[in-house]
């Protein structure tokens, strides 16, 4: 178990590769750490899938076991609730993302839990009840990845799927100590069953614990997605490679003004900009400014993942009970049912009014760098997703008052990536978001690696891990 835990995804397909152990062996270690790591955590939605198919050994990353978070549908012939006492369903077709985890040989175990409808920095749902944080069990994994994230971050996995509308990445990534990179849209795919997920603000990825296994997953899923509305030529080199190479001296900003009516915590401010102080040291030139966003904008540009959520529920085969559903969700729903085109008109201008300043601040500097969430992770129930009283645009606020920072880059599609860089006088993790151009992972991953190395992070252990 303690060699299995060492060893993030790369490593693992170098011992199954060469033959120092066997897929099998690795998948049996494996199933032991993720029970072991969900009776502390309450991070998987049910038992682990019954022993499968192990793919071919000749993908990139033949034998690595992951899991699958509960956002279906997306692997073929599982149950997904999506968190949801109102929702019971099964995939009839793997996403074409899942398609590709397989085509690399990824070892897909089981299903991470997440939040109701995936609409909440928390992993606390009244189907599954609350996730808990392997670094602190009274504290939140985050969400709506926070399944996903606790169980990297406690070594039951190297690598679990997560996806990302406002955050669900990078705030479980920022909360649990790992890394949660948000792909330029169009780079990943989402369908074959959508053309688009969220109106483009919802990015499909994963979590892991090092730059390379980030690299390396994102070569293996990145082909440009055929038919697909958003699409982002291949790269002209793997990332892999970008990770070895200096990317040069680079014009960084930094800023820890939070695009939301909201403060900032002292030791989250101070974790991105000691970041900016190393980045410096490394040679890059860094300087403190922001992009200006009226914080209504990005509250408007976010609506449109939550009513698109609502939208899909309400034109499926069978539509959930609201007496079943949590309050927040009962709102989406309602709300959705109500939109009219006019409303959909003027959150897509909300979104235009986001996404120009942005790309035109990200033509003046390469990075961006900020906190990824305002606060540390927080106590169980800090945002209630029962409460009665709340619009969808109350509940958007009431999140981007924990979480400022990550909500204007789905708006507006650029790549953005979490790194594990700090900790709290506590030991609580501080997670630090890099944001690049359009299309520019290669930069983020570039300076990840360099990140990695100036500050590493990989030795540290939670204090619940297998």
């Amino acid at each position: 178990m303690h060699e299995y835990a060492e060893r993030d995804a790369v490593g693992l397909a170098d011992l199954v590769r060469t033959g120092q152990v066997r897929a099998a062996e690795v998948e049996r270690v494996a199933r032991l750490a993720l029970e072991r790591a969900h009776d502390d955590l309450n991070a998987l939605t049910g038992p682990l899938w019954e022993s499968v198919p192990l793919p071919s050994a000749d993908g990139p990353l033949g034998g690595v076991p992951f899991v699958v978070k509960d956002s279906g549908p997306f692997a073929r012939g599982t149950g997904f609730t999506l968190g949801s006492r109102a929702v019971d369903a099964v995939a009839t077709a793997d996403h074409t993302l899942m398609a590709r985890f397989r085509a690399a040989g990824l070892v897909p175990l089981g299903q991470s839990t997440a939040p109701e409808l995936g609409l909440h920095f928390a992993t606390e749902s009244a189907r599954h009840g609350i996730t808990r944080n392997p670094w602190n069990p009274d504290r939140g994994a985050g969400g709506s990845s926070g399944g996903a994230a606790a169980l990297v971050a406690a070594g039951a996995v190297p690598f679990a799927h997560g996806n990302d509308g406002a955050g669900s990445l990078r705030v479980p990534a920022s909360a649990c100590g790992v890394i949660g990179l948000k792909p330029t849209r169009g780079r990943t795919p989402c369908g074959p069953l959508a053309g688009e997920a969220g109106f483009g603000l919802i990015a499909e990825f994963g979590l892991t614990r090092t730059v390379r296994d980030t690299a390396r997953l994102l070569d293996a899923v990145c082909a440009p997605p055929v038919g697909e509305k958003f699409i982002v030529s291949a790269p002209d080199r793997t990332y892999a490679e970008a990770v070895r190479t200096d990317p040069g001296r680079l014009r960084i900003a930094v800023t820890t003004t939070p695009w939301a009516d909201t403060s900032v915590a002292a030791p989250v401010a101070e974790a991105a900009l000691d970041a900016a102080r190393v980045l410096e040291w490394i040679g890059h030139t860094v300087e403190e400014d922001h992009p200006h966003l009226d914080p209504e904008d990005v509250v408007e540009g976010t609506a449109l993942a939550a009513l698109a959520t609502g939208t899909a529920l309400l034109r499926a085969p069978r539509r959930p009970d609201p007496a079943l559903l949590e309050d927040v969700s009962r709102v989406v729903l309602s709300e959705a049912r109500r939109c009219t085109a006019l409303e959909v008109a003027a959150m897509l201008d909300a979104q235009h009014r986001v996404t120009h300043p942005l790309g035109a601040f990200l033509a003046r500097y390469d990075l961006l760098v900020t906190p990824t969430l305002g606060r540390l992770p927080a106590p169980h129930g800090t945002l209630d997703y029962d409460a009665p009283g709340h619009s969808v645009r109350s509940w958007l606020r009431a999140l981007l008052s924990y979480g400022p920072f990550t909500a204007p880059f789905n708006v507006s599609g650029q790549p953005a990536i979490s790194l594990p860089l700090a900790q709290s006088r506590e030991g609580l993790p501080i997670g630090v978001q890099l944001v690049a151009a359009h299309g520019r992972e290669d930069l983020l991953l570039a300076v990840a690696a360099q990140l990695e190395q100036a500050v590493p992070w990989r030795d540290r252990r939670p204090p619940i891990h297998v």
